[in-house]
C-alpha cells in the first residue's frame, strides 16, 4: 500500500511540474529569519534565446508575520556587458480587510509579481539580478532594518505566448 501511495504523488509531482511550459527560469533564495536591507539576494541568468520575447517576475513567500499591506523592492539588472538597470517598485500584498494577497492555503503565501514585459535578451552573456527590499515605516527616513515575514525572494523568467 505504501508503494502505491509514493507512486501516486510521484506521478502527481512530475505531472504538476511538467504542466509548467512557460517557465525558462525560475529559482528561489531562502531568508533566514529576517530579512536585513543590505541582503542582497542575486540570480544569475543565462537567457537561452536572444531573439525571443520574455516576461520577468519577482516571486515572494510571506507568511503571517509580515505586517505590512504592500512592499518595495529595488530590482537592479546588470547586463553581460556592463549595462545596468535599477527599478523601485512596489507591491501590494494585501486586501485592505488585511488577507493577504497571494496563492496558497497554508499560512505561507505565494505572490507572483510582475517586474518587466516583453524582454529580449540582446546581449549574450551571463545577465545578474539583485533584489533588495525598500521598507520604511511612514513618518520615517531610515529603512526598517530586518523585514519579518518574507521567508523565500524568487526571480523566474517566462516565454511571451
Amino acid at each position: 500500500m505504501q508503494n502505491k501511495t509514493f507512486y501516486f504523488f510521484l506521478f502527481l509531482s512530475l505531472f504538476l511540474w511538467s504542466c509548467d511550459s512557460k517557465s525558462v527560469f525560475d529559482d528561489y533564495e531562502t531568508v533566514p529569519e529576517v530579512w536585513n536591507k543590505d541582503n542582497t539576494v542575486s540570480f544569475k541568468v543565462n537567457p537561452p534565446d536572444s531573439t525571443k520575447a520574455y516576461n520577468l517576475f519577482v516571486n515572494l513567500r510571506n507568511t503571517n508575520a509580515y505586517k505590512y499591506s504592500n512592499i518595495f523592492l529595488i530590482v537592479e539588472m546588470n547586463f553581460p556587458h556592463g549595462k545596468s538597470i535599477v527599478d523601485t517598485l512596489e507591491y501590494k500584498m494585501a486586501k485592505p480587510n488585511g488577507e493577504f494577497l497571494g496563492t496558497g492555503l497554508s499560512s505561507i503565501k505565494e505572490n507572483k509579481l510582475w517586474y518587466k514585459e516583453g524582454v529580449i535578451f540582446n546581449e549574450t552573456g551571463e545577465y545578474t539580478v539583485n533584489i533588495n527590499h525598500a521598507m520604511r515605516e511612514n513618518g520615517e527616513v531610515n529603512g526598517i532594518a530586518n523585514l519579518e515575514g518574507i521567508t523565500d525572494i524568487g526571480f523566474r523568467i517566462e516565454k511571451t505566448e
